[in-house]
């Protein structure tokens, strides 16, 4: 299992599928530092030499992709500062809702996570219709 960047890629996978497990990097970026690295894409994971792991760490370092840690830290402090200046998405975001305008009162599920059906409480001091 070669690892690239501090990431654990699968071995078995073709390079250009396998660049995809490292957080920022998706097909198009993929392919593109492939091709900088001069590295055939349809060649297995495991069956890249000690050379090809290391022009594709050096064409990821020159291209300037923000992946991993950092794009996650990005992302974070984006968040942050939606919060911070309570603006709607930031509010949104807060309160676990849909930030991009969908729907709330069906569906949603996925956002606002599973019913929390509310009981009716019987009150024990009420009289009863028996007599």
């Amino acid at each position: 299992m070669p690892r690239i960047l501090g990431v654990d890629i699968p071995g078995e996978k073709r390079i250009d599928i396998a660049l995809r497990y490292i957080y920022g990097l998706g097909p198009v970026n993929s392919v593109a530092i492939l091709e900088r690295a001069s590295v055939d894409r349809s060649i297995r994971a495991k069956e890249l030499s000690e050379q090809q792991l290391s022009q594709i760490v050096n064409a990821i370092q020159e291209g300037k992709y923000v992946i991993e840690g950092d794009l996650r830290r990005e992302l974070g402090i984006n968040l942050k500062r939606l919060q911070a200046i309570k603006s709607y998405r930031g509010q949104r975001h807060l309160r676990s809702l849909p930030v991009r305008g969908q729907r709330t009162q069906t569906n949603a599920r996925t956002r606002k996570g599973p019913r929390k059906t509310v009981g009716v409480q019987r009150n024990p001091n009420a009289k009863t219709g028996i007599h």
